[in-house]
């Protein structure tokens, strides 16, 4: 019988964490820019809503501009015991949280780790819902979570070799697809989303980007003309992926992590998908990346220019899925 089976399977990315002396200006961001909703306000931070649950994303009051955690949901109980027990067999400390940070985190029980990378995670089941319906922070037509969770996320690294046997045979993470150039990117799939995980060798160990998805492109682009207000917002320009299809920008946070606001998202079958190389580059079109070396962003340019002279082209529309 496979861990699958027995089912501790990791479900979809829950929620984030992050500490900042900025959660004045986080607040407005996320509303005003994003269109999430202030759940709840206190001193001690903000968690901030994206849908029917009651907290996607907790902005704590910190003095360091950091990812404190990055939550992932499991089925029940039995799911996170035997989690926790495959991490520690695995050499990993494991903590069980408390009943109050179960609390703060709006969920029934989880426990909490690091990978080797030093980044910290947590794993939950029981996710409180809301009492009220999601009010978006802006008119906005919603996010795209349900089964798929929050979204996605990017660490950077010095070495994808060095997780990848934590992220894909302790957590059970399964390969979508990778790139070699511009840079070296590998992403992981848990569910009908094309990622929830990948990691980009940059030379350092961090936090790169959340990706939220919208129901429309019309979200995100009238998200665009926002960022364009304020200076270097805009961190990575309106572009169209070339493996999850997704059209979207990246906006500079208050903390100056990047979070990816995107539309059109394939969805693929997990249990039959193949992973492959993306041997044409991140981007069909656009996405110019502000953190790259000029190096890299001329390389990054030319594969794009490539793509677009072998009339390489993404469906029109992605959804309903399975297979786009």
């Amino acid at each position: 019988m496979t861990d699958c089976d027995r089912g501790f399977v990791l479900r979809s990315l829950g929620y984030i964490g992050i500490s900042t002396a900025r959660t004045g200006e986080w607040a407005d961001f996320a509303t005003g820019l994003l269109g999430m909703q202030v759940a709840e306000k206190g001193r001690s931070g903000i968690a901030l809503r994206t849908d029917e649950r009651a907290a996607r994303l907790f902005v704590e009051t910190g003095e360091m501009e950091t990812v404190t955690a990055m939550g992932w949901e499991v089925d029940d109980a039995d799911a996170l015991a035997m989690l926790a027990a495959k991490l520690s067999d695995a050499g990993n400390e494991v903590t069980l949280g408390t009943a109050g940070q179960a609390a703060s985190r709006q969920v029934t029980e989880l426990i909490q780790t690091h990978d080797p990378a030093g980044n910290a995670l947590e794993f939950f089941h029981g996710p409180a819902d809301a009492p009220t319906p999601f009010a978006p922070g802006r008119e906005i037509s919603g996010f795209r979570t349900g089964s798929l969770g929050l979204g996605h996320i990017v660490l950077t690294t010095r070495s994808i070799d060095a997780l990848i046997p934590f992220y894909r045979d302790v957590l059970g993470f399964r390969l979508s697809d990778y790139a070699l150039r511009p840079f070296k990117a590998y992403f992981f799939h848990l569910n009908e989303r094309h990622h929830s995980f990948a990691m980009v060798e940059t030379g350092k160990e961090g936090f790169h980007h959340l990706m939220v998805e919208l129901n429309s492109l019309d979200d995100v682009g009238q998200g665009y003309d926002l960022a364009l207000l304020e200076e270097e917002q805009v961190a990575v320009s309106l572009g169209r992926h070339t493996n999850d299809f997704m059209t979207s920008f990246y906006a500079r946070s208050p903390s100056g992590l990047m979070v990816e606001y995107g539309w059109g998202g394939r969805s693929i079958n997990p249990e039959t998908w193949e992973p492959r190389e993306c041997d044409y580059g991140p981007s069909l079109w656009g996405h110019e990346r502000s953190w790259l070396d000029e190096t890299k962003r001329a390389e990054a340019r030319s594969l794009r220019l490539g793509a677009a002279a072998a009339g390489h082209r993404a469906p029109d529309f992605v959804r309903p899925g399975g297979t786009n």
